[in-house]
């Protein structure tokens, strides 16, 4: 078997693959140009390089891992009439990008902005008395292991949990799920707006102005999923005029976001760079995540974990 992998990794994990499976063939390149892959049998990329002609090249290929949980760059119809298998890292962002979202929320609850200002300013004073992230309503529009890490933080701060997602099946760490049409009826309901859609033809474009609209005018919307699941514009002008407290941006319709965009100005938006989910041990849990489905496939097993519906894109 050969595995080609087109992205970086530490020397380290290169001997430890090598020593476990010795059989196995391993090639690892910058570029997936650089390198043959018309008898690769697996592909291990961060899920840019792969295109539709790529694919017809590689004739033997039977699987894709990716080394990343979006997988909306690649060629996946393509993938698909080829019956290979594609696999994500899918789990690995929840630790940090829960975290994310807590700090943004526990920090603007709490007034941490305004203190950061006053001390560059030598200012002793009080602005408003800081809010509370205890007894709140939290709704959760995206409840996989991203979402019910966010719930599982949320709720140990006695937040009310409402997770939405498309068949209202049971979700872990939420008080109570609902479904992506009666989303509309109950965002009136939320503190906290916190969307992690995937970007799929059904999330596109998903919010809309009557849902800015329907939200409380003390509302947090909280957007770290991916940009185009509302126009910037939408947002904008719910900010403009108060329709929301704030927003918590770290995806956009064009990144990086355009020096020109108002988002950087408004002072009820935090406009984050596309990093809630950036830690330094990413990579190492993408690799451990690759190592148990090399255990799998080694064995014959293709009930591999984190397999990709390469029809619903996620």
């Amino acid at each position: 078997m050969k595995i080609v992998f087109t992205f970086r990794i530490k020397t380290a994990f290169k001997e430890k693959l090598e020593r476990k499976f010795p059989d196995t063939e391993f090639v690892y390149a910058s570029s997936i140009d650089d390198v043959s892959i018309e008898d690769a049998d697996v592909i291990a990329t961060e899920g840019v390089d792969l295109t539709e002609a790529i694919v017809e090249k590689a004739v033997a290929l039977k699987w894709v891992m990716v080394a990343a949980v979006g997988v909306n760059d690649l060629p996946l119809q393509a993938l698909k009439q080829k019956g290979v298998i594609v696999t994500n890292a899918r789990g690995v962002h929840k630790a940090p990008l829960a975290e994310s979202v807590l700090a943004h929320l526990l920090s603007l609850e709490r007034g941490l902005p305004g203190i950061y200002e006053r001390q560059a300013e030598k200012k002793w004073k009080l602005d408003k008395i800081p809010g509370e992230v205890n007894g709140s309503t939290a709704l959760i529009v995206g409840t996989g292991a991203i979402g019910g890490e966010i719930g599982r933080l949320l709720q140990a701060f006695r937040v009310y949990t409402i997770g939405c997602n498309r068949s209202g099946h049971e979700s872990d760490f939420m008080d109570e799920t609902i479904t992506m049409p009666t989303l509309l009826d109950r965002l009136p309901e939320a503190d906290y707006v916190i969307s992690i859609l995937p970007s799929t033809a059904e999330t596109k474009w998903i919010y809309q102005r009557e849902h800015f609209k329907a939200m409380k005018e003390s509302a947090i919307f909280v957007n770290v999923g991916r940009g185009d699941a509302v126009k910037d514009e939408t947002v904008i002008e719910a900010l403009e005029t108060n329709e929301i407290r704030h927003a918590v941006l770290d995806v956009f319709e064009e990144e990086p976001l355009p020096e020109s965009s108002p988002l950087w100005s408004l002072s009820n938006c935090t406009v984050s760079p596309h990093m809630s989910s950036l830690s330094g041990q990413y990579i190492t849990r993408s690799l451990d995540i690759m190592e148990t489905n090399l255990d799998k496939w080694a064995a014959d097993d293709r009930n591999l974990i984190n397999l990709v519906d390469l029809d619903k894109g996620y």
